[in-house]
């Protein structure tokens, strides 16, 4: 396993907090015009995920029916479920009062939304699969992520 690889697998599975406070700068410097979005569960109201669309990942996302995203990491279009077989088939599209984000409601088609796993190897149903506890990171509870 590279450096790369250990560091990436001790921040996803890990249980050490370490925020990345520059993500949104990093996103900045990418230079790609991006609206934060919200993705929630339609039937069980959980977050799933937060990531980024720019024009042609909305524009996609509202003519295909499918949670489509700007990697802001890989600078490419991002068709959620077109590797993993997890697409989030989306059921509306909400915009906030000051039209500076997005809420994709959708209903899932595979078996989750992240890209990690769980230790049986299944894709998790959601990103938010860890809360802190007394400054560490523990495993929450499969039906403990926020809803709304």
């Amino acid at each position: 396993m590279t450096q790369t690889n250990r560091g990436r697998t001790a921040l996803e599975e890990g249980d050490e907090l370490a925020l990345d406070f520059d993500k949104l700068r990093k996103v900045a410097l990418a230079g790609e015009p991006v609206l934060p979005v919200a993705v929630q569960d339609v039937e069980s109201g959980e977050v799933l995920l937060v990531a980024y669309a720019n024009r042609a990942a909305l524009d996609h996302t509202l003519a295909h029916g499918v949670a489509t995203f700007w990697s802001t990491s890989r600078g490419e279009l991002w068709i959620k479920g077109a590797t993993s077989g997890d697409t989030l088939q989306i059921v509306e599209v909400r915009v906030n009062c000051e039209q500076n984000s997005l809420l994709y409601r959708v209903r899932r088609l595979g078996q989750g939304a992240c890209h990690t796993r769980d230790a049986q190897g299944r894709t998790r149903v959601s990103c938010y699969y860890r809360r802190i506890v007394g400054g560490k990171l523990e495993a929450a509870s499969p039906q403990g992520g926020l809803t709304g």
